[in-house]
């Protein structure tokens, strides 16, 4: 069995994007993505324990336990898959949930994998159930069962794949079913980043991308990066952007504020969908509770994007809460307006 030229998108990082501006950032994002465990700054836990894992599966002669990582958006899930396939030794192969839309095509992914190869499974909360299924097996016997022909004359065909490692990426470990997770010999949480590695990751990028940047300047964007190197690495990028178009060599801190004000981002790294959900909590809800229905609704935005990135910073910081009727705004949340709960029996 082999993958048809079409389904050959099924196993590469799918962004269909026809604007150069946009492919231009997709490419400075894989510049500065880390290449080595000393570029990858934080998760230090995380990467102690993977190391142990693949060590050990090189001294066993075998292909890595099957890994998960879960964390917001964001956090580098992707580029530590790609460091793990690095220190194994093994090629990776990309895919995603979305893109993997039938049993078929995972089929085909799965029987072109070589000995101790990597699949990168970004997304994989959104597989669907038939391709559960068919990946139970695979993960646990490194066998592929196929159901060929329907009805009476249909038979089952077994075929042996070769030893391989899946290494599967989500921002909701809680929508992954129970035996899928179950699978996953080692399951790891990413966690936001602390201020000083944020500062550590924009000074590396900077130096990436070529232009100095003040220390001053370093701390105020990580200060406004929501402790996310994807976001610190976005927001240092326009920056640099402004500092360029006003003559300047080097990245200061005045250009940096008057770079973030523009963004129309504060200081606590809240930009105007995150205001937009909190004024709607609190003016159009009463400081909540609301669903996630009627929160999308009103502030016309998709609710996986409020799930997956603007509700996790809204909790770190602690301006909402989630409990079992709906989300509620935090005392906090009314300072930074200046307002006053009008319930105090609906503060968290």
């Amino acid at each position: 069995m082999s993958i048809a030229s079409g389904e050959n998108k099924k196993i590469r990082n799918l962004s269909p994007d026809d604007d150069d501006l946009n492919k231009e950032e997709e490419t400075l994002d894989l510049t500065l993505r880390p290449k080595t465990w000393n570029d990858y700054i934080g998760q230090e836990n995380i990467k102690n324990n993977v190391r142990v894992i693949i060590e050990a599966a090189k001294k066993r002669n075998e292909a890595p336990e099957h890994i998960l990582l879960y964390g917001a958006s964001g956090l580098g899930k992707t580029s530590l898959a790609n460091l793990i396939a690095k220190e194994a030794g093994a090629s990776l192969r990309t895919t995603s949930g979305p893109a993997i839309e039938k049993a078929g095509d995972l089929a085909a992914i799965l029987t072109n994998l070589c000995e101790k190869e990597i699949l990168f499974i970004d997304e994989i909360h959104r597989l669907n159930k038939l391709c559960e299924e068919i990946i139970y097996p695979a993960m646990e016997d490194y066998k592929l069962h196929l159901i060929l022909g329907r009805g009476p004359m249909a038979r089952t065909m077994e075929f042996d794949l070769p030893k391989f490692t899946i290494i599967g990426a989500t921002t909701r470990l809680g929508a992954i079913s129970a035996p899928l997770r179950n699978r996953f010999g080692a399951v790891f949480q990413l966690n936001f980043y602390s201020q000083k590695d944020i500062e550590k990751i924009i000074e590396r990028s900077a130096g990436i991308l070529g232009i100095k940047i003040e220390k001053d300047a370093a701390e105020i964007i990580a200060k406004c990066s929501r402790l996310t190197p994807r976001v610190a690495n976005r927001l240092l990028k326009r920056v640099r952007d402004f500092s360029q178009v006003e003559g300047k060599n080097s990245i200061t801190k005045e250009t940096a504020k008057k770079a973030l004000g523009l963004l129309e981002v504060d200081e606590l790294g809240l930009e105007s969908g995150d205001r937009k959900i909190l004024n709607a909590i609190i003016n159009k809800f009463g400081g909540g509770p609301v669903g996630l229905q009627a929160l999308a609704a009103a502030t016309s935005e998709e609710e996986d994007t409020i799930l997956d990135i603007y509700e996790p910073y809204l909790m770190q910081i602690g301006f909402i809460d989630r409990t079992p009727r709906g989300r509620v705004a935090s005392e906090t949340a009314y300072k930074y307006f200046g307002l006053k709960p009008k319930n105090q029996n609906q503060l968290i």
